[in-house]
This record gives C-alpha cells, sequence and structure tokens, in this order.
C-alpha cells in the first residue's frame, strides 16, 4: 500500500479527479495550500506598493492506493498535471504500513481496491 502525494496547479485538479475516478480512484483529499520550488516569485501592484510573492497557490492531492495501482495513478497525474513550465508540481510515494475502514474495521489492502463503477454490468 502507498500514499501518493502530489502538489498540483489548480487548473489541473477536474482532468485528474475525473481520470482518477473512472479508473475506480475516486478516493482522495484535497487542500489548498502555499509553496515555493524552482519556480520564481512575482511581482504585484496592491495599492501603488509593488510586492514579490514567493509562495505560489497549489492543490496537494492525498490518496491512499493498493501497490498494483501506484504507476497508473502517479502517470495519470503526470499526463494532466504536465505543461514544461516551472511550478507544474511534484508528486510523492510513502510506504502505508496498515490502512483501517473506520465504519467497519476492515484492515490491509481490502480498505484501498478500487471501486467498483455502479453503472457497469
Amino acid at each position: 500500500m502507498k500514499k501518493i502525494e502530489a502538489f498540483i496547479r489548480h487548473e489541473a485538479f477536474d482532468a485528474i479527479r475525473d481520470r482518477l475516478a473512472n479508473m475506480g480512484l475516486p478516493s482522495m483529499t484535497v487542500s489548498e495550500v502555499k509553496g515555493s520550488g524552482r519556480q520564481q516569485g512575482y511581482t504585484e501592484s496592491y495599492r501603488g506598493a509593488k510586492t514579490t510573492i514567493f509562495l505560489r497557490p497549489k492543490l496537494k492531492l492525498e490518496m491512499a492506493v493498493d501497490d498494483e495501482d501506484v504507476e497508473s495513478a502517479v502517470a495519470t497525474i503526470l499526463e494532466l498535471a504536465h505543461t514544461g513550465e516551472p511550478g507544474d508540481g511534484k508528486i510523492l510515494i510513502f510506504n502505508v504500513a496498515e490502512a483501517v475502514r473506520v465504519r467497519t474495521g476492515e484492515r490491509g489492502p481490502a480498505v484501498l481496491a478500487r471501486h467498483e463503477d455502479p453503472l457497469a454490468t
């Protein structure tokens, strides 16, 4: 089991969410964050005063997936978040020792299994 944390541009999120959901991986947590990396700050004028903004707004997407789904989830994020410009983001992958479903107490990889398409018969 792995945890994927992806820091992406806001405009990439909808396409990523839709593709992951279609793959059976809709479970994720999304947070609005600010950060800095190789993308340089930008200058803004506010009421006549110029200020440099170094912390850029990003979305932090977090999801726990079974080992067999890691590469397809990462490939999806890479494909849809990539613009080739500084500030595209980062993807971090962590080992997960255990997963527990709070509702049932169920443990292990079954907690992270792909969601079945309710419309498929």
